[in-house]
């Protein structure tokens, strides 16, 4: 809209008889945000070099336990050894996103921006969304009882991560609490203290700054990074996250959430393919841009997943 003028003033705007003003479009298009993920940081790939080449399944050999007996001298060995066995996990892949563009030749030369250079970015990144979203609210179903659950803790029993009608309210009080219970629930399972990873939805990061969070004494750093330019840190060793590809979960009258922690031993995923392609369109003068990206994910040591199921206070 140009400027007001007086009754009977010529208009000179771009929306005028004359436009002698002209209408700029701007070169660059305008910045897009973007759901951040976080499946490449809480999961391994230790496996994706297997199924690279040929395949559509890798077979993960576990380790066996070995009995410990007493020993006394003199004791016959013979009856206390032990051939092991150990059971298999299946890696499929079996999974695949696309995303199929295309534009006209004409468009394609007469557009003053490179839309299918602009298109293609924005297809790549929303494949990466897509495959978080479906891991994220996929991977909760795999963690076991020991890990879940109003008595969680596969030694004690005494951690509540909540059920379906009571789930744990977090609140700017006890956010921090909570986090600490499940550090205890997996180092139960005797989880190492490094590669462990907890994805706070993003309403429990907020309560979290609020509170204790804050001070720099808790996340060990001085300087206070956490709150100074948005780096999640570390709290309880957990490497955290904040995300916002959880789905809420409808339990009556609430919406809870199944908060997902863990250990990275505990999800491996692996990408076969990944192709993208342009090319003319037999049945236009246009050009087609596809992207295709097959791949698979398990929970490989459910031990090493725990899962939190709660509703902000």
């Amino acid at each position: 809209m140009s400027v007001n003028r007086v009754a009977g003033y010529p208009d000179l705007s771009s929306s005028g008889a004359s436009v002698y003003t002209p209408q700029i479009y701007a070169m660059e298009l305008l910045e897009k945000f973007y759901l951040s993920t976080v499946f490449a940081q809480i999961s391994n790939s230790k496996y994706e070099g297997s199924i690279s080449k040929q395949g559509d399944k890798v077979i993960i050999r576990t380790r066996p336990d070995v009995t410990i007996f007493d020993y006394v001298k003199g004791m016959s060995l013979r009856e206390h050894r032990q051939t092991p066995e150990s059971s298999t996990v299946e890696l499929l892949i079996d999974k695949a996103k696309a995303y199929a563009l295309n534009i006209d030749d004409i468009d394609k030369i007469q557009n003053d921006i490179d839309a299918m250079a602009a298109w293609a970015e924005d297809g790549g990144k929303q494949l990466a969304i897509s495959i978080d979203r479906s891991i994220l609210n996929a991977i909760d179903a795999d963690a076991p009882a020991a890990n879940t659950g109003a008595t969680a803790g596969a030694i004690s029993a005494s951690y509540n991560m909540g059920v379906t009608g009571t789930p744990v309210v977090i609140t700017k009080a006890n956010a921090l609490d909570v986090i600490q219970d499940m550090c205890s629930v997996i180092s139960e399972q005797n989880c190492p203290d490094t590669d462990r990873w907890l994805v706070l939805p993003e309403w429990w990061f907020n309560l979290l700054n609020k509170g204790d969070l804050r001070r720099a004494d808790v996340t060990g750093d001085q300087t206070n990074k956490v709150i100074r330019n948005g780096y999640k840190g570390q709290i309880s060793n957990f490497d955290l996250y904040a995300s916002n590809n959880y789905a809420g979960v409808t339990d009556g009258a609430m919406t809870c959430w199944n908060v997902v922690f863990g250990h990275k031993s505990a999800l491996t995923f692996a990408s076969q393919l990944i192709k993208n392609r342009t090319f003319p369109d037999p049945d236009s003068f246009a050009t087609i841009m596809d992207g295709l990206q097959v791949y698979g994910y398990e929970v490989v040591k459910p031990t090493s997943l725990g899962v939190c199921y709660a509703v902000k206070g």
